[in-house]
């Protein structure tokens, strides 16, 4: 089974909007914190990867809102692997209302692995020790 992260957070103020609810773009960087806490695992973290010259710019995403979060709340992301192929990687998220754990959202984002210059790269043969890394932690 593939390594699932998780990554919790409260819901500031500032992320609501005039109804009282978290914005829809505010996932987004609830997204990449749990992408990041993801990474992690790898050993390796994302700037330590972008030093090394692997980017992974965004090339698709989607969020399916289910129930609005509030002020406060206590949330819990999940994130983990869905696809990886030596192009591209793709992660969902899944994002809870704690203490009860109701799925308010679920989400993906998919990314493309890039050279500093952001040319695409075949990962497997330029880094084959980071895509060793992330083999494990998605088919596991």
């Amino acid at each position: 089974m593939p390594y699932i992260s998780e990554t919790y957070l409260t819901v500031r103020y500032a992320e609501t909007d005039m109804m009282g609810i978290v914005h829809h773009s505010r996932y987004y960087p609830w997204f990449e914190q749990a992408r990041t806490d993801w990474i992690k695992k790898t050993g390796i973290t994302y700037s330590a990867m972008e030093q090394m010259g692997i980017m992974l710019p965004l090339t698709e995403t989607h969020c399916r809102y289910h129930y609005g979060l509030k002020y406060e709340d206590e949330v819990l992301v999940t994130c983990r692997a869905e696809k990886l192929t030596v192009a591209r990687i793709e992660f969902s998220y899944e994002v809870y209302k704690l203490p009860e754990r109701k799925l308010m959202s679920e989400g993906r984002t998919q990314h493309g692995f890039a050279d500093s210059d952001f040319r695409p790269i075949n990962l497997k043969k330029k880094f084959p020790e980071v895509w060793e890394r992330l083999t494990e932690l998605t088919e596991h």
